[in-house]
């Protein structure tokens, strides 16, 4: 049983959990949308893989930066809030803003336009994300709480997906004139929703003490030549420190391969279905999209659901490395569910692809804030948000890694935009990238989980040395 002073308010679970909701939002809407650069305005998906990649690159690059000043803080408000609160505002402008994109003009322009908003809205963003990530790490030091928060914040992050598939259908149908106009209209709602949402947990959360045992902030960073000298080496050295952590280094690799294979395979999934299963009808093949999305989402909410139950009864790693294998029979039914005389029968995949995709944030994320506390008894620092920054960087950087191969495996495929039928080579190579590499990487993953150590006795027994050692601290 959960002792009372480390459960979570509901009131709390469910302020957290709505920031979470906001940064899948975003991720759902970008990805659904950044498509229309090619099929609506005619980019070349090279420039738009090096839109992706500059600009996720760029946000990476930040998230450490963010996630060290964010530790540091010291203000009434705490360390985490004041972030939180003005990256959702600033992010959600900027997001409705860098979609209104006039039609007509050269690509040379989209590319140029586009390439500076999508950077200015990352960097705002993490701003926002980078902060909410560490609170989530720091709100209980239970076990199997942190797994019960993240659960409740990672319903909430899925629902999204439940409707992100259809977003594609959503924009190409009979509302608009266009695809482009459907995004503009689209970006505006979700701008909204990530100002209007994004700003409740830092109104609602609270932060917890920091550790006394842990070296906490004893001033604001000052901008004079010897503090930014003083900070600027102190955060190399959290980062050289970050990377010497070897179980925070095999979650950070774990997640690499799974999210971002999949991230990277789902790339070719509309192009799949627009021309091998529907010989170029981009409304059924947005239908059969959405169903698929959907249907996976919707599971992966059951998958969520029950991870804690899983967790509880196999631990941590064994609970995600099972969920991992099941989704491997997923991928396998998927190269068999692309059938264009029985396209729904890709629907069967559902269940098994949502095993990987639904436990992985949940289950990480609760073992990353058991790796915070064993940093804390090894180094006797609680660097969640440094933590959470870097972990996020390396997700980051294979998204961004992602969009720049996935333009490129595109193109090497002999894909062709002008073509409304691309030749059967081109269609078995994207095939190939859509079922294999989502297939491969999720089988690598399942071996660098296998070496991780901290499981439940483990924990417990770092946290029973914390406390010994803050009660000897504290006066």
């Amino acid at each position: 049983m959960t002792p009372p002073d480390d459960r979570i308010p509901l009131v709390q679970k469910l302020a957290y959990a709505l920031g979470i909701f906001v940064n899948h939002l975003q991720s759902a809407g970008l990805d659904a949308m950044v498509v229309i650069l090619n099929l609506g305005l005619g980019m070349d998906p090279r420039l738009v893989g090096i839109i992706s990649f500059v600009s996720r690159g760029l946000d990476a690059l930040s998230d450490p930066v963010v996630g060290y000043i964010s530790d540091t803080t010291a203000s009434r408000w705490g360390r985490r809030r004041p972030y939180i609160l003005c990256g959702a505002l600033m992010s959600g402008l900027i997001f409705a803003a860098m979609w209104q994109l006039p039609t007509g003009l050269s690509e040379q322009f989209y590319f140029w336009c586009c390439l500076a908003t999508f950077s200015l809205f990352y960097l705002a963003f993490t701003l926002f994300a980078t902060p909410l990530i560490a609170l989530g790490y720091e709100l209980t030091a239970d076990y199997h709480e942190r797994t019960q928060l993240q659960a409740v914040a990672n319903m909430f992050g899925q629902a999204v997906w439940i409707g992100a598939p259809w977003i594609y259908a959503f924009l190409a149908s009979d509302l608009f004139d266009n695809t482009v106009e459907g995004v503009r209209v689209l970006a505006i709602i979700i701008g909204g929703a990530m100002c209007v949402v994004g700003i409740v947990p830092a109104l609602v959360c609270r932060e917890r003490p920091a550790s006394p045992s842990a070296e906490t902030p004893t001033r604001k960073p000052r901008l004079t030549a010897h503090g930014v000298r003083e900070h600027t080496g102190k955060f190399f050295r959290e980062l050289v420190a970050v990377f010497r952590c070897r179980p925070y280094v095999k979650l950070c690799t774990a997640t690499f391969l799974v999210f971002n294979g999949f991230q990277l395979g789902t790339t070719f999934s509309l192009y799949v279905l627009i021309y091998y299963i529907f010989s170029g009808d981009n409304q059924q093949a947005g239908t059969l999209l959405g169903a698929f999305g959907t249907g996976t989402a919707c599971c992966a909410l059951g998958v969520i659901a029950l991870t804690p139950w899983l967790s509880r009864r196999l631990g941590k790693r064994t609970a995600l490395a099972t969920t991992i294998a099941i989704s491997l029979i997923g991928y396998v039914l998927k190269w068999f569910g692309y059938d264009p005389q029985r396209p729904y029968l890709l629907l069967f995949a559902c269940p098994f692809v949502a095993f990987g995709v639904g436990s992985l944030f949940t289950l990480i994320s609760s073992m990353l804030a058991d790796v915070c506390d064993y940093n804390e008894l090894v180094r006797g620092e609680r660097r969640e948000g440094v933590f959470g920054a870097v972990y996020w960087w390396m997700v980051k950087v294979g998204m961004a890694l992602a969009g720049l191969l996935g333009g490129v495996l595109l193109s090497a495929s002999g894909f062709d935009v002008d073509l409304a039928a691309q030749s059967q080579a081109t269609l078995l190579q994207l095939r190939l990238f859509d079922v294999g590499i989502p297939f491969v990487t999720s089988a690598l993953a399942i071996g660098v989980l296998m070496t991780y150590s901290i499981d439940e006795s483990t924990a417990r027994d770092i946290r029973a040395q914390l406390e010994e050692r803050r009660s000897m601290t504290l006066p």
